[in-house]
Order: structure tokens, then C-alpha cells, then sequence
């Protein structure tokens, strides 16, 4: 026994003689791995073939590891459109034997940016599916992503955890609303649509809200030194296009974070529930740009660092549940139709929701049950401080709803957590129809019984 573990089993010795009870230290460790797969890799992100030109900005795994007593959690943020099931639950039965951390306690999340690889998923097969009949083999998957992925993964936590240290972390809520849109729109003839042009003339207005808030929480050294941020925001990211790989506006958060704090300075970033919210102000002229929408949400972040709340006593706790929601049905005489239909999802002169129902209905079939597994988790830091991961890219109004009801003074909701199973909206969008409704995979009700869960679970991990 080392002379620091002497002296804690001293203090926690004469804390009990005085009636005083005496939490374990908590423990935080971060690391960071590069997941960029080689150039030529097919790219994420649309319905038509693209093959990546070259790296803007690399793509990378970061992962935050606590650690309290006998309670060990991570969570890993990735520069990805999506985390496919397999992946995440061959990475963690890794994880599991590199570590110890058990699988139920770790969540690997991605930001879902539109400028990584399509490693998986009914399009990831139909394109290598074509190229393997044309060519006998692919010539864009000459690199197994999926298992190098899956390494890295374990990797990066392992280095988390072995990087763990005493910290005091700090949290709290910015706000920004210069960037964020809802993307659905009331129009005059009464239909609800996605995606519509700059200052179209037929819009009435949105149908829904957006989340201004920027959920944070800070750590520091014991020695007050800043270490790294785990910030939460919805906005959509898509904001880059082309064939060069890219972490989109996330990239140019953590620049600016270690401008200020110095490049030791880790920032993890988790997409909020922007399922129906992207960057596109409709009665603006242009669209802002990566670069700008990164600079003010910096700037909205840098200015709520100061004003984030000290927590006064960690109590690391983790809840994991994995709920069954029924998920849409087709006929078997539709489900062949779209089979066929596949051969067209990357023309553009087919009608773009054809296109995209084609798609939703093979992938449908991925799922051999009536029903789609959805995983979330909750953590507790403290009394005050929670965090929630969730999958799929989920309305932002279940967002807002479950840190409405949150128990916990500050909740980071975290969407595309652990599986991909497409959009997950409200019962009222499944009413008023649009693009996120037709890509969807659960039926009508499956966000509401995910969104009540968090909640049951944050109220079960309350003090």
C-alpha cells in the first residue's frame, strides 16, 4: 500500500469516528485517437456515391473516462455520421477486456458529420454490393474501417483510463441562437416540409422550436488547472459538403478552446437532439459558413465558462436501459419493390422521397424483429450534474423535454449514442409528414416511450 492510499484509509478512519462520511475521489481521464480512414474510402452523409478526395481536418475518437470508488464510466464522442450497432457492441466487449469497464457503462457517441466514412448501413452495402458484381472486388474498401474502428475505440478508452487523475469539474448551460434553425416548415397549402430554400415565398412559418442552450461541464486539475470541456449542443452537422474529410464545426470548437486554455486542453463534443434543426436561416441571404458557425459558438462558450458552477460533491453513478419500440411495417410486395429500387437510391432524377423511402424500407429489414432496440444511458457526476445519451437523431423537442423534467440542475443530452436507427421524431411530425418521418424506422409513439425512460432513469439516479 502506497503512502496516498495510507493516509486516504486514515482520513476515512478518523471521519468515521467523528460521524462524518467521506466520498471517494473522483477521477477524470481523457484521450485522443485519429479514426480518419485512408482517402478513396467512401464518404457519409447523402443518398449517391462519394468517394473522399482528401483531409480538411482529421477525424477523431476522444474519450472521457470517471471514475469514482468502485463506479467506472466513459464516454467516447467520434467525428462520424453514425455509430453502427456492431461496432459499438464489439468495441465495448473490448473495452471490457482492456479495462474492466463493463459495456452497460460505456456509450460511444457520434457527431454525425456528413464529411466521414459510410462504414455501414443498407447504402455502405448497396454501393459495395455494385462494385464487388462490377469489379470483383472494391476498390474503395481495401481498408477494413469497421475493425480498425473498433480497436481504436478500445484504444482510446484504455488511454483515458490509464490517464485518469483527481479533477473538480464545474457546469452549466450557454446560450446561442444565431445558428440553429428548426428545418421544418408550416406552408401556406397547409404541408409540412424540410429543407425549403432561402426566403421561400409559401413559408408561414417554422413547426418547432430550436435549443439556444449550450449544456457544459468543465475539469480541472486539482491544482485548478482547466483540462477538458464535454459541451452539448443541437445543431445539425452538415455544414461542410465536398470529398475532404472533415469534424465540421466541432473541429473549430476545440481550436479555440486551446487558443484559450492551451493545446493540452481537450474539447468533447456531443450533438443534442437536432433531429428537425440544422444552420439554415431561411430569411437570410446565404448560409452561414463552418468557419462562422464555429466562431460564435466559441464564442457563446468561452463567454459561459466563467459562470459555470462548481460542483461540491461528485457521486459517480451510471443507469442503462434498452427499450423496444415497434418499428414501421411494409408489405412483403413493397419491401421487393424497394429491393429493386436501390439500383436508382443514388440518381438524382428520381424523386428524392422515393429515393429516400427506398432506402428506409431495406434498411428496415435489418431488423429482424418487430421491433427497434433503442439504448440509453444516464450518468450522474454529482447530485446537480447529469448526462443522458440517446439514439438516433431525435427531435429536439424530446431534448427539451427531458431536461424540463430533468431532476438535475444541469443535464447534457446527448443524441446517436450506440446504434443508428434513424430519425425519431414526435407523434404530432409522424402527423404532419415530411423527410425526417419517411427516414424514420420506429412507429409513432417510439420517441415518446424513449424520452419518458431518460427521464425515469435521471429521476432513479436523483439523490
Amino acid at each position: 500500500m502506497n503512502a496516498r492510499s495510507l493516509s486516504y484509509l486514515l482520513v476515512l478512519f478518523f471521519s468515521a469516528i467523528s460521524g462524518q462520511v467521506l466520498a471517494a475521489p473522483f477521477q477524470m481521464g481523457t484521450a485522443t485517437l485519429d479514426i480518419t480512414p485512408p482517402v478513396g474510402y467512401r464518404m457519409s452523409g447523402y443518398f449517391h456515391e462519394r468517394l473522399s478526395e482528401g483531409i480538411k481536418d482529421p477525424l477523431l475518437a476522444k474519450a472521457i473516462v470517471f471514475s469514482q470508488g468502485d463506479t467506472v464510466a466513459a464516454i467516447v464522442c467520434c467525428d462520424l455520421v453514425g455509430i453502427f450497432n456492431e461496432v459499438a457492441h464489439n468495441s465495448r466487449q473490448l473495452i471490457e477486456t482492456q479495462t474492466g469497464i463493463p459495456p452497460s457503462h460505456v456509450s460511444i457517441t457520434a457527431t454525425h458529420s456528413h464529411t466521414g466514412p459510410l462504414y455501414f448501413g443498407a447504402l455502405r452495402d448497396h454501393f459495395h454490393a455494385v462494385a464487388v458484381a462490377r469489379d470483383g472486388t472494391d476498390p474503395h474498401e481495401q481498408f477494413d474501417y469497421p475493425s480498425f474502428f473498433t480497436q481504436q475505440l478500445a484504444d482510446v478508452v484504455q488511454q483515458a483510463k490509464e490517464n485518469l487523475a483527481d479533477v473538480t469539474f464545474s457546469a452549466g448551460c450557454g446560450h446561442e441562437d444565431r445558428i440553429a434553425f428548426n428545418r421544418r416548415f408550416l406552408m401556406k397549402d397547409g404541408r409540412v416540409k424540410t429543407w425549403i430554400g432561402l426566403n421561400h415565398p409559401d413559408v408561414i412559418g417554422t413547426a418547432g422550436p430550436i435549443d439556444p442552450e449550450i449544456g457544459l461541464i468543465r475539469f480541472d486539475s486539482s491544482a485548478a488547472q482547466p483540462l477538458a470541456l464535454l459541451s452539448s449542443y443541437a445543431l445539425h452537422l452538415d455544414t461542410v459538403g465536398g470529398t475532404l474529410y472533415s469534424a465540421d464545426y466541432p473541429f473549430y470548437l476545440q481550436e479555440a478552446l486551446a487558443r484559450h486554455y492551451g493545446d493540452h486542453f481537450v474539447s468533447l463534443f456531443g450533438i443534442g437532439t437536432c433531429g428537425d434543426i440544422n444552420h439554415a436561416d431561411t430569411q437570410a441571404k446565404e448560409r452561414n459558413k463552418t468557419d462562422a458557425i464555429g466562431a460564435m459558438l466559441s464564442e457563446s462558450v468561452l463567454a459561459a465558462l466563467p459562470i459555470l458552477m462548481p460542483s461540491a460533491e461528485a457521486s459517480l453513478a451510471v443507469k442503462h436501459r434498452v427499450i423496444h419500440v415497434p418499428k414501421q411495417e411494409y408489405s412483403a410486395e413493397r419491401v421487393a419493390q424497394a429491393q429493386l429500387d436501390m439500383a436508382h437510391v443514388g440518381d438524382r432524377t428520381v424523386e428524392t422521397m422515393h429515393r429516400v423511402e427506398t432506402y428506409k424500407i431495406v434498411a428496415l429489414e435489418y431488423y429482424k424483429q418487430a421491433t427497434v432496440p433503442l439504448e440509453i444511458h444516464a450518468f450522474r457526476l454529482s447530485p446537480d450534474v447529469a448526462i443522458v445519451t440517446l439514439p438516433g437523431e431525435v427531435f429536439v423537442e424530446f431534448g427539451l423535454h427531458i431536461k424540463e423534467n430533468s431532476p438535475f440542475d444541469t443535464t447534457l443530452v446527448i443524441e446517436l449514442a450506440n446504434a443508428a436507427p434513424g430519425y425519431i421524431p414526435t407523434k404530432k411530425a409522424f402527423v404532419e409528414g415530411g423527410y425526417e418521418t419517411v427516414n424514420s424506422r420506429v412507429a409513432p409513439g417510439g420517441g415518446e416511450k424513449m424520452a419518458a425512460s431518460a427521464i425515469e432513469l435521471l429521476q432513479e439516479l436523483k439523490p
